[in-house]
């Protein structure tokens, strides 16, 4: 599982789009937009079925994946008229936010680049709940609470009801399990509406296939749903299933990272359509090694022994993984992403630029299959890698192994290619240090 954050406005947006299938009984009055500008606030007021913009008090806060905002002071509302808290003056505010570079409590820095902007909702604080789910270990864990609100974490254990879902309970016994655990504190009154919205608030939670989610406070109201406040985190390696339920989802960079590159984007993006795993992350477009490395765990071990070897984490130029049966296709266009970055710029030093191509041993990836995107890769950059004096380093074990060493071998030197090729019987990791030491 691949947990990755998502906007609040993109959460409740995904609640929106679902609401009927898993909701009846409840009314949500989903009125959300995201903007990056105060003018493209004002432009989408104008538009038709935005005149709440116009005629309803509004709160707004940064969207950008980090909480405590009220703490951080970066949340704007005004309950008592409409003419204290108009259009222009949210616009204003998004303005100024947006014009210099913003300090959070907890040391992060950074612009303010999107904001959500919300009707005012004005409730009791009787009214508040607090309600998450979340995996703990080997099981599902919903969080609930009477006392939802930005002290929810202020006494957490005496606040808040852990209800355990072990996995593989049917849909009465997980029904039952919640029912039998909601809090005493709950009014009578309230109980039974409150258990079915935390019922079909798990199902959701499940089949969407959220990997965290968290309503704080949650406002019930009668039959109606108020969302004021949501995180939620997405198991992306499901997105090629959840195309119709999640929308238009996007997976944006944490506030105070840099944004993606382009060439990271566009590895994300063939991500989120694919049943595999394709992750990239360039860490120095001047590095000297350069990684094509199949799993997730060896990616691992392959960045930790190349930053142990070379003493420099400077060295290592990309972080990476293809994984889960990609398609040749699929390995093509990331062996080519890897390429054209490496043959970009040369190395500071005049030193060989290393390609460690490694992985451990499969246990369904076709070898063979995946080597013959590379190789394909390997003929369109053939002349740029050897204007880079690459040296190419091979370990790779699983299906049809032994063919696709044999292969990628034969293409490479074909092609006029310094290449080793190694199979499962070399350490996973050897290659780092013949690379090196070569």
């Amino acid at each position: 599982m691949a947990q990755k954050a998502i906007r609040e406005f993109c959460g409740k947006s995904i609640f929106s789009k679902n609401w009927e299938h898993y909701f009846s009984g409840f009314h949500y009055s989903y009125k959300s937009v995201l903007v990056t500008s105060a003018e493209e606030l004002k432009q989408i007021a104008q538009q038709h079925g935005f005149e709440w913009l116009k005629n309803e008090p509004l709160v707004v806060k940064p969207d950008m994946l980090f909480g405590k905002r009220g703490v951080n002071n970066l949340v704007y509302f005004k309950e008592q008229t409409l003419g204290d808290l108009n259009l222009e003056k949210i616009a204003t505010w998004i303005d100024e936010k947006s014009s210099h570079e913003v300090t959070l409590h907890s040391g992060e820095k950074g612009k303010l680049s999107h904001f959500i902007v919300e009707p005012f909702c004005a409730h009791k604080s009787d009214e508040e709940y607090y309600v998450s789910a979340t995996v703990k270990e080997e099981d599902d864990v919903i969080y609930l609470s009477t006392q939802g609100g930005v002290d929810i974490e202020e006494g957490w254990q005496e606040k808040v009801t852990e209800i355990v879902i072990p996995i593989g309970l049917t849909e009465s016994e997980i029904e039952h399990t919640i029912r039998s655990n909601i809090p005493n504190s709950v009014t009578k009154e309230d109980k039974e509406r409150l258990t079915t919205f935390v019922e079909q608030f798990f199902k959701f939670y499940k089949e969407l296939h959220f990997s965290y989610l968290e309503i704080n406070p949650l406002v019930i109201k009668g039959s109606n749903i108020e969302i004021l406040d949501l995180v939620a985190k997405l198991d992306d390696t499901a997105g090629f299933l959840m195309k119709n339920r999640w929308g238009d989802v996007r997976f944006p960079t944490p506030f105070g990272m840099d944004e993606l590159s382009e060439e990271e984007k566009s590895i994300e993006e063939v991500d989120s359509k694919s049943g595999a795993s394709l992750k990239l992350t360039v860490l120095n477009p001047l590095g000297r090694v350069w990684t094509l490395v199949a799993g997730g765990g060896a990616s691992v071990v392959y960045a930790d022994t190349i930053a142990d070897y070379t003493k420099s984490i400077a060295d290592l130029a990309n972080y990476g993984e293809y994984s889960g049966g990609p398609t040749k296709g699929e390995t093509r266009f990331y062996a080519e992403t890897v390429f054209d970055l490496m043959t970009r710029y040369k190395e500071p030093h005049a030193r060989d630029k290393i390609l460690i191509i490694g992985g451990a041993i499969a246990n369904f990836t076709d070898v063979a299959k995946t080597f013959t995107g590379i190789i394909e890769a390997l003929n369109i950059y053939a002349e740029k890698l050897k204007e880079h004096n690459t040296k190419i380093y091979v370990r790779r074990g699983g299906p049809n192994y032994e063919k696709g060493l044999k292969d990628i071998k034969e293409a490479a030197e074909k092609l006029g290619l310094y290449i080793e090729v190694y199979g499962p019987k070399t350490h996973i990791t050897d290659i780092v240090r013949m690379s090196l030491a070569h």
